[in-house]
């Protein structure tokens, strides 16, 4: 009964937001040239199916991998500016001033820099747009650890690496699995932004980009539903794990 509950409420409001978006359409009586109605999606969908099923595992694969780069990255700088006071006032300005970089101003510089090279121009920018919050969240766990806790483990004779094991790991997965939630969007969206504008690009992206030369509506808001969708799958994959490794954190509401 209660995981009926917890797909009935997200399926229900998918359903709702598809009609409100069909009879927004209706009611202003917008063309498919103009404004595409969820009724208008399906015909795009089946006759680009091939081509949906073979730039949507480009897509996925790039934006994975990206993903998994930042992850071992962010972990790693997370962690450095974690137990280190020095490294992380002296690494925070750079980070923050990185990442208030507009990444489409990046994407133009990755193309020149790596040129005809498309898979590593687009995993690499899926990787910079999504670490940040890894880095931050792993660097924000582990300097905000109780000192208590790390005493005590000391006093009986712990390491540096059984106090991580035992304290400083468990303290920090609730944090970085929050962060990986967004992470998993961001990667998606700097995916796209490289597939958009590379004038090499494959995947998603570029089917959007032909649909938006061709004026093809139907086609573009085909693409933001199978991205949308894919991002849906790769968030729910994480919040399984969340639950399998940081389960304990969570708190039912009163």
């Amino acid at each position: 009964m209660n995981t009926l509950r917890k797909l009935a409420a997200p399926i229900t409001a998918i359903i709702l937001f598809l009609l409100g978006w069909e009879w927004l359409v209706w009611v202003n009586g917008w063309p498919t040239y103009k404004m595409a109605a969820p009724s208008d999606l399906w015909p795009a969908f089946w006759k680009f199916r091939w081509l949906f099923l073979e730039y949507g595992w480009q897509t996925l694969w790039r934006t994975v991998a990206g993903l998994a780069i930042a992850i071992v990255f962010g972990v790693a700088v997370g962690m450095v500016m974690g137990f280190s006071r020095t490294v992380r006032d002296g690494l925070y300005p750079l980070l923050v001033g990185f990442n208030a970089i507009p990444k489409a101003t990046v994407v133009p510089i990755l193309a020149l820099m790596f040129v005809g090279q498309h898979d590593l121009n687009t995993i690499l920018i899926a990787f910079m747009i999504s670490f940040f919050p890894i880095a931050v969240s792993v660097s924000i766990g582990l300097s905000t650890l109780e000192p208590e806790y790390r005493d005590i483990l000391r006093s009986l004779g712990a390491s540096q690496l059984t106090v991580f094991w035992k304290i400083a790991l468990p303290k920090t997965l609730p944090e970085f699995f929050g962060a990986l939630k967004v992470s998993v969007t961001l990667a998606f969206i700097g995916t796209n932004l490289m597939e958009i504008i590379s004038p090499h690009g494959r995947g998603l992206g570029a089917l959007f980009d032909s649909g938006k030369i061709n004026s093809d509506y139907p086609l573009m808001f085909a693409v933001l539903i199978a991205l949308a969708l894919l991002g849906i799958v790769l968030y729910y994959i994480v919040v399984a794990l969340e639950k399998t490794f940081a389960g304990w954190a969570e708190r039912s509401p009163t």
